[in-house]
């Protein structure tokens, strides 16, 4: 369980921390953020560490170096193929928030519990809401890694790429195309972050398990969203489907954990 949260200090670290780190990031020599999108992960991370500590940004940084680094596995080739991230998997803010919105209200929620200043009465069919949250903040990010893992490995090496609601062959890169590599390779990535959070304490050894359940639940079900509905609706963009993503990811996972204590009380 992390510390109550009872002083500005780790605000102020946080801010400080993060123009350190971003002011890094900026000055390397590939540019893994825009200019705007540095500001917005500025915010993301002040939030983080000001929530949830140095165990929580540490997720944030895991995600974002793997979910980076997966990006251009092959970048060449999916850039000739016209199926690469755009701006070369270099992160705008509309990327930040998508894949962190759900894990940045998640943190927000254990904030305001762990500050004291607002009193709430959980009923006692939610047992320790504060683990909950924190679950949900993992598995958010767990299931956008898994996801973003599987899409770019298979559109990098994906020998089979088939539609996963006719399950028909169809090229590399294909809205709702699932293949066999992408696959593992979400779910290895799903287990690694789950990993980390487990190692730092933020969750115990099930929320591993309730994790990676939940991050491939999600990520299939963004793949029908992809190959269904997101061709039809133009409001419906990638970040849009990112955020669902990631709220699907946080509240199986929640409903995993919360089925379970009840199962054994």
């Amino acid at each position: 369980m992390l510390p109550a949260i009872d002083s500005a200090n780790p605000w102020l670290v946080g801010v400080g921390l993060n123009a350190i780190l971003l002011s890094l990031v900026w000055i390397a020599p590939k540019k893994l953020l825009t200019p705007s999108g540095l500001f917005h992960a500025w915010i993301l991370g002040v939030i983080i560490w000001g929530t949830l500590g140095w165990q929580g940004y540490l997720v944030v940084v895991f995600y974002f170096l793997v979910g980076s680094g997966v990006t251009r596995i092959g970048m060449a080739e999916k850039e000739a193929e016209g199926i690469a991230e755009k701006r070369s998997g270099a992160r705008g803010p509309e990327n930040v928030w998508g894949s962190a919105l759900t894990a940045a209200l998640c943190a927000l929620g254990v904030g305001v519990i762990n500050s004291g200043l607002m009193q709430f009465n959980f009923p006692s069919l939610v047992p320790n809401p504060l683990s909950l949250l924190m679950l949900g903040y993992v598995a958010s990010f767990s299931t956008k890694l898994s996801d973003t893992s599987a899409s770019e490995v298979g559109k990098a090496y994906g020998k089979r790429t088939f539609l996963i609601t006719t399950l028909q062959p169809v090229p590399r890169g294909t809205e709702g195309a699932v293949s066999l590599e992408g696959t593992l390779a979400g779910v290895v990535a799903s287990i690694a972050i789950a990993c980390v959070a487990w190692a730092v304490g933020l969750i115990d050894l099930l929320g591993i398990l309730w994790c990676v359940l939940a991050a491939f639940i999600a990520t299939n079900l963004e793949s029908v969203i992809g190959a269904t509905l997101q061709t039809k609706y133009t409001w419906l963009t990638n970040e849009i489907v990112n955020i669902l993503n990631t709220l699907i990811g946080a509240i199986a996972a929640i409903v995993f954990a919360w089925l379970w204590t009840v199962a054994i009380a």
